[in-house]
């Protein structure tokens, strides 16, 4: 078994000392025992979809990918899964019981139990993230006893497990609130930035889920409302031949050596947005909820997101604008803008209040540090939170007050992992080292 792991975006990298595959969460016990006994930490690790090192760990990595199963389905519509099931075999397995998520990030390679850990959150103004489809948890904490939770059992745990960074304990299964399976008839155009940020209220409100990419160095961007319809009504999917031109050729092939383009004669930079921003077409389909939602990216980049507070956004991005307009480093990759309702779920991005999000990318190949360090200051002025799986500078001194249960956390965790099984130095900085 390879004890080497690398994160999808190359970010992260590490050798562990050992591998464990567990297929059951007496098998996870177990394997955190033998890790305690040999003075070995544990991480439990996803697919590798986070750009910061929360997964990271030297001492016992655990693949929990045989964690995959269905375990049960209820009549209100209540799912349980075992918590290494990625998103998109979660949404198949959803769709042939009648079933879908109420929203969905626009990726879903990962893990169930790696998403919700980081606070995936999918966009729509009426609905919260991942984490609040959550209604029940089972874990294996540091001692290595079972523990199931949900808003009547251990509330606490609860409330900080469910966007958790894998720092209490390993998730093993997840019960879902769900819905009937639905629809969304999605409406994909060309825009420009001012009249975005002029009508934003009225676009974000006026859709069940809105999101816009904003092409730096242009005034360009592509909106994407979805609204749901009942599956009776009928799908028309986009058409086999378009569907691969702008999802396959052109977002992802020509978008690739525009990028490498780009990394070789920067000043052309943009000239290839414009060019870019104009080949993705107005286009009007309906499809299955979680097909609308996600989509397929090839293309490797590193990525930096900030949550603030919705009424924020405007004057964010005119900022952001205002700074690429004014220096010398050249942005190949658009920014994407997404929203959400508040929360009660302690470390979410959006406890205890509507947000919008504001992420940044740069090819993987391409320097970030100038451009994300500047856009980190104008987010944090803004109040931002950043995404826990996305990469930022901040740490516990910085990210306390931007959380009201942030020690509340802390203390829990202190609690349920004194000796700091599962810490690595992610977590030791945005959290602080545990209390013993």
């Amino acid at each position: 078994m390879n004890r080497h792991w690398q994160n999808w975006a190359g970010t992260e990298s590490v050798a562990a000392a050992r591998v464990a595959e567990p297929r059951s969460a007496e098998e996870v016990a177990a394997c955190i025992g033998r890790a305690a006994g040999d003075g070995l930490r544990v991480k439990a690790v996803g697919s590798g979809h986070s750009f910061t090192g929360v997964a990271v760990t030297d001492g016992v990595r655990l693949d929990l990918g045989a964690l995959d199963r269905l375990i049960d389905v209820t009549e209100d519509c209540l799912v349980t899964v075992g918590a290494g099931i990625t998103l998109h075999r979660l949404n198949d397995l959803l769709w042939e019981h009648g079933l879908a998520l109420t929203n969905l990030g626009d990726i879903d390679r990962q893990t169930l139990a790696g998403a919700v850990s980081t606070g995936t959150h999918g966009t729509g103004a009426r609905f919260g993230g991942l984490a609040t489809q959550i209604r029940g948890l089972e874990l294996v904490l540091a001692d290595g006893s079972r523990v199931r939770c949900s808003a009547g059992e251990r509330p606490d745990l609860f409330a900080a497990s469910r966007v958790g960074l894998g720092a209490l304990g390993v998730i093993t299964a997840v019960t879902l609130q769900v819905e009937p399976a639905y629809a969304l008839h999605a409406r994909e155009e060309p825009a420009r930035l001012p009249d975005v940020l002029d009508t934003l209220d009225d676009l974000v409100d006026g859709n069940d889920h809105l999101d816009f990419y904003w092409f730096p160095h242009t005034d360009r961007v592509l909106t994407k409302r979805n609204n749901r319809v009942p599956v009776a009504d009928g799908l028309r999917p986009v058409g086999r031949v378009r569907g691969w031109v702008d999802d396959e050729l052109l977002s992802n092939r020509v978008f690739e050596l525009a990028n490498r383009v780009g990394r070789r004669a920067p000043a052309l930079i943009p000239s290839v947005n414009q060019v870019s921003a104009r080949a993705l077409t107005a286009r009007e389909y309906v499809d299955r909820s979680y097909r609308v939602f996600a989509s397929r990216r090839t293309v490797r980049f590193r990525e930096m997101e900030y949550a603030m507070p919705r009424a924020s956004v405007a004057d964010v991005l005119t900022a952001v604008d205002r700074w690429v307009r004014t220096h010398d480093e050249r942005i190949s990759f658009p920014v994407e803008v997404r929203f959400s309702a508040a929360d009660d779920i302690w470390l979410s991005t959006a406890y205890d209040r509507d947000t919008a999000y504001v992420a940044v990318h740069q090819y993987h190949r391409t320097p970030y540090d100038t451009y994300f360090d500047a856009v980190e200051q104008i987010m944090t002025q803004a109040g931002g939170r950043p995404h826990w799986g996305k990469l930022h500078t901040l740490g516990a001194d910085d990210l306390r007050p931007l959380y009201p249960r942030f020690d509340d956390f802390v203390r829990l965790r202190d609690g349920v992992d004194p000796a700091g099984l599962f810490a690595n130095p992610y977590l030791n900085r945005v959290l602080g080292r545990p209390a013993s």
